[in-house]
C-alpha cells in the first residue's frame, strides 16, 4: 500500500508544495512543529533512511539545506532543527522545523493552522528560494 506521501507525489492528496523535482519533493508539514516546518521526501518510497539510493539521499540534503536558509530568512529563527524519527510515515521523510531552542523541536507542539496561513507561509518560503 502507497504511503500518504506517495500519494501526494502521485497526485492523489493535495499539498502545500515548496519544491519539487526529479528525485525529491518539499512539503509543508499538515501538522506544523511551528510554522514554516517543511518535509523534504525522496519521491522514491523507501522506509528506512539508510536504505535510500545515494542519489537521491544527498539530493534531499542539498535540497534541504536551501530550503533552511529560506526558512530562516521567512521566519527569522536562529536554526533550522532537522528530524528523521520516521515512526508516523514508513517513507523516509526529512523534517525541517524552525527553532528558537531545543523545546521548539517537540512533535507535541504540531498543530494544524488554517488553509490561508498554510499558503502564506508557502508562498514566503517559496518565493525566497528565488
Amino acid at each position: 500500500m502507497a504511503s500518504i506521501f506517495t500519494k501526494i507525489i502521485n497526485g492523489e492528496l493535495p499539498s502545500y508544495k515548496i519544491h519539487e523535482d526529479e528525485l525529491v519533493i518539499a512539503i509543508l508539514a499538515l501538522d506544523q512543529v511551528n510554522p514554516g516546518h517543511v518535509i523534504v521526501i525522496p519521491k522514491q518510497e523507501i522506509n528506512h533512511w539508510f536504505d535510500v539510493p545515494e542519489a537521491a539521499y544527498t539530493r534531499v540534503g542539498l535540497i534541504a539545506q536551501k530550503i533552511a536558509k529560506a526558512q530562516k530568512e521567512v521566519t527569522h529563527c536562529p536554526r533550522v532543527g532537522t528530524i528523521v524519527a520516521g515512526f508516523e510515515v514508513p517513507h523516509y521523510h526529512l523534517h525541517l522545523i524552525p527553532a528558537w531552542s531545543i523545546p521548539d523541536l517537540d512533535f507535541k507542539r504540531a498543530k494544524r493552522l488554517p488553509d490561508d496561513e498554510m499558503k502564506l507561509i508557502q508562498r514566503k518560503i517559496v518565493d525566497a528560494l528565488k
